[in-house]
């Protein structure tokens, strides 16, 4: 088996519905409190804020935004996913807007959110560009795109993430992506990642905060 095959073939794993569907059956998959570092940018969303969750798995973030009083949909490929997000929210007493669907066809909209979100959402570099050009239109004047993702030096950790190079991410990457978001925030860096068995232990991120303006 070649290198670049063996690649693609764990690119396409990772990228399978089936796979999440399978994956999100387990027991404490990534934990269910709310991303460190999300939960940290609070302060920089208005009350009342519309905010769409990408690849948003069994809804952990999407379920803390919404009970900060936030406006939050949900999206993921994984209907058993989006399942569990509804019937926790349900259980909690929250409004959540949860969709079954891939960030190939999931319909952004144009000057909608006044937030994005993506918390270790990996896609492939030809997906992710096209993602992020939804993303900038989506936003509204005032819109902020917030994210962390594992970067390329993650594959050294061995502590959570995909294991291909063009899942990972760079600040380089970032800028060269997202050019008419301006940047709030943009840095790699080592921290403890505790959510879940699949994300536990010192790990190399990107975190990224852009605004629309």
């Amino acid at each position: 088996m070649s290198f670049i095959y063996y690649v693609r073939m764990r690119q396409e794993v990772f990228m399978n519905k089936d796979f999440w569907n399978e994956r999100f059956l387990e027991k404490d998959v990534y934990g269910e409190d709310v991303n460190a570092f999300l939960k940290e940018q609070i302060k920089l969303l208005r009350a009342g804020a519309n905010i769409l969750c990408i690849a948003e798995g069994q809804g952990r973030n999407a379920l803390y935004l919404s009970k900060q009083g936030f406006h939050v949909t949900a999206v993921d490929q994984s209907d058993i996913g989006i399942n569990q997000i509804k019937e926790k929210a349900k259980v909690q007493n929250l409004l959540i807007e949860a969709y079954a669907a891939g960030l190939t066809d999931y319909d952004f909209g144009e000057n909608k959110w006044d937030a994005i979100v993506s918390i270790f959402g990996h896609l492939p570099s030809e997906l992710r560009r096209k993602v992020h050009q939804k993303i900038t239109k989506g936003l509204k004047k005032g819109g902020l795109f917030i994210m962390e993702a594992y970067s390329h030096d993650q594959l050294k950790y061995e502590t959570g993430g995909p294991k291909s190079l063009d899942l990972l991410l760079s600040t380089d990457i970032l800028k060269e992506e997202l050019p008419d978001l301006k940047v709030i925030k943009l840095e790699q860096l080592e921290r403890e990642v505790i959510e879940g068995k699949y994300h536990s232990g010192l790990s190399s991120v990107v975190q990224y905060i852009g605004l629309r303006d």
